[in-house]
């Protein structure tokens, strides 16, 4: 009894979800401000409504031509005036039915258009103001998929919630009121009842296999999640000849799918079945019914042909209704997976009373800095550090001391425990996010570029930059003349991730773009380790230019790269375990020192081992 009470409370509470959902698209409907969206809505409605009441008197013109036409009519009647007459209105009638039906789409796709613009723009807008630790633990293919469905769920609740559902029912009130005072209380109840059960039908069913389709959405986007995710990272599967490997998985992926899909099929052949039966019973019964009348003299042929016109006419939306109300269930899942995301809250956000950042040099302070992932794995354990503006501050140390969270940290990609960070002794928790991350510049150590050219990557440090500023970005990054070069210059297509383009290359791109954005701050995080000797001493000499007059931090792995940092900060679990000018920390003879010594040695042997291959 209590598993069933639960269940029940689930269920309501899905319902109750499932109104929330179905609401929260009022606003979009009904625009504030937007009086022409608001009149495009209510002419639609009003031709919705004339549509149906011409669809309805239909069949009386049909009933009426059809008696006209039977043996009691007179013969010079038939011949002239009344067929000829009823048969125009009853085409003209038809005609108006489905010019009023066209006009009201025609009429409300721009409301309908606006509402599913907005929807995916601010969920785009709400994704970009997530924090980072939402994008490290969602997947980006089942994140995608999951916004697909929710636009195309809101895009079919628009259509068919107001244009098919709601006239269905309108349809439902006029038919079953014409029943009653046209032929009595029985048939209307006949009717009524038959409608009923349909619809009682059609919702258990229905109820039940959903489970079955929410599972294929289940393995839909676990199967799409494998495939970006095995595709986004085509040359490690490649490195390892993994692909009958992957093709495994996704084909395990797709299994579940179709066993769950073949599930739904089934269950949806018995509601079909159902739907066809109900229906087929309702319309023999008043059919019989109606025939009675007529061999009892009670009603005409016309009357009888009205009777299944109009059954008709009320079964075969209503049969339609039965797919309608399926994919509106199905929609509003699908939207609330959506309208999940868009209800996530960030982990970082703006105070209230936030304002921009001054800069005035771009000093940069980290006071009693206390920072952890999870609560049992403290990163950094009071950090304290100074970056005068216009100077340099390296920070080195081994994997996991927490070097690349510092970065993080003053980015503001995730908030502090304790202590504080300043930016020209202005606390980053008291000013906007955007105004901290316009005055910061970061070159990765893996630079990802978009899947466009060369000359939209190094203008996104800034939009709205001219092409002359562009190029001379290029040049001060040192990679202008190898862009020259190219077939189609600066139009050069990157690929994906920037994967037509080798690792220096991407990093003077990288570069060209930082400087382009001309921050006050710039963070360099081990931006050329991956870089062979050549390269690396190639792309040191853009960084050095580009760090001039500018507050930086480098945090690096070769020690050559900052030997003449103003200061270096050695890290160690969490901790500064040294600090000083780079002969300072040679002198102290400490974990500076052993670093220094272990490169000197590998530097050394490549040279060894360079000379003996020559």
């Amino acid at each position: 009894m209590a598993s069933q009470t639960g269940q029940n409370a689930s269920e309501g509470a899905k319902t109750v979800s499932h109104w929330t959902t179905a609401k929260s698209l009022l606003p979009y409907l009904w625009v504030k401000g937007r009086w022409d969206l608001r009149w495009r809505v209510i002419l639609a409605l009003s031709f919705l409504v004339a549509a149906k009441f011409i669809g309805v008197y239909v069949p009386f013109l049909f009933k009426d031509t059809v008696d006209a036409l039977s043996p009691k009519a007179t013969a010079e009647a038939i011949a002239i005036a009344i067929p000829t007459g009823l048969i125009i209105g009853y085409g003209i009638a038809r005609v108006l039915s489905l010019l009023f039906g066209e006009l009201r789409d025609a009429v409300f796709v721009k409301v309908g258009q606006h509402a599913l613009r907005q929807v995916a723009l601010k969920t785009f807008r709400h994704l970009h103001n997530l924090s980072l630790s939402f994008h490290l633990e969602r997947k980006t293919g089942g994140l995608s998929r999951i916004i697909e469905r929710g636009t195309k769920g809101i895009d079919f609740l628009l259509r068919f919630m107001l244009f098919n559902i709601l006239p269905t029912l309108l349809e439902i009130v006029l038919i079953s009121s014409i029943f009653w005072v046209k032929f009595g209380f029985l048939y209307a109840a006949v009717t009524f009842a038959a409608l009923a059960s349909y619809i009682y039908f059609t919702i258990a069913v229905t109820e039940w296999r959903l489970k079955f389709r929410r599972e294929m959405n289940d393995q839909d986007t676990k199967a799409n999640t494998k495939a970006i995710d095995s595709l986004i990272n085509f040359e490690t599967v490649k490195y390892f000849t993994n692909e009958e490997h992957e093709s495994r998985r996704y084909d395990k992926a797709l299994e579940r799918f179709e066993s769950a899909a073949v599930r739904s099929q089934f269950s949806l052949t018995l509601l079909n079945v159902g739907q066809g039966l109900i229906i087929s019973l309702g319309l023999v019964f008043v059919l019989w019914m109606g025939a009675q009348g007529v061999v009892q003299g009670k009603y005409t042929i016309g009357e009888y042909v009205l009777i299944n016109s109009l059954l008709i006419q009320i079964y075969m939306p209503l049969n339609f209704l039965g797919f309608v109300y399926r994919e509106i269930k199905q929609s509003l899942t699908d939207m609330e997976k959506m309208f999940e995301v868009i209800s996530t809250h960030s982990d970082v956000t703006d105070n209230v009373d936030a304002k921009d950042l001054e800069i005035n040099g771009g000093g940069v302070l980290f006071r009693d800095v206390k920072f952890h992932y999870a609560k049992n794995r403290p990163i950094l354990k009071g950090i304290n550090f100074i970056v005068p503006a216009g100077t340099t501050t390296a920070i080195v140390g081994a994997s996991g001391a927490g070097k690349s969270t510092i970065s993080r940290i003053l980015f503001r990609f995730y908030d502090i425990a304790e202590g504080g960070v300043s930016v020209d002794g202005q606390d980053i928790r008291t000013i906007t996010q955007k105004s901290l991350r316009e005055q910061i510049g970061v070159v990765p150590q893996d630079t990802v570029l978009f899947n466009d050219t060369i000359l939209y990557n190094i203008r996104y440090g800034r939009p709205d930059a001219t092409d002359e500023e562009v190029i001379e970005a290029a040049r001060l990054a040192q990679i202008h003349s190898f862009i020259e070069a190219l077939p189609e210059g600066y139009d050069t297509e990157v690929g994906e991730r920037g994967l037509k383009l080798s690792g220096g290359e991407k990093q003077r791109v990288a570069i060209a773009r930082t400087i382009l954005k001309n921050p006050a701050i710039l963070l360099l995080d081990e931006a050329t380790s991956a870089l062979d000797s050549q390269t690396e001493r190639d792309i040191q000499a853009s960084l050095e230019q580009i760090s001039k007059d500018r507050t930086t931090i480098v945090i690096a792995h070769r020690l050559s790269t900052i030997v003449d940092s103003d200061e270096i900060l050695v890290m160690d679990a969490g901790e500064i375990v040294e600090r000083g000018t780079h002969s300072e920390l040679l002198d102290m003879q400490g974990m500076y020192a052993d670093m220094w010594q272990r490169q000197l040695e590998v530097k050394e042997a490549k040279e060894k081992l360079v000379k003996l291959e020559a």
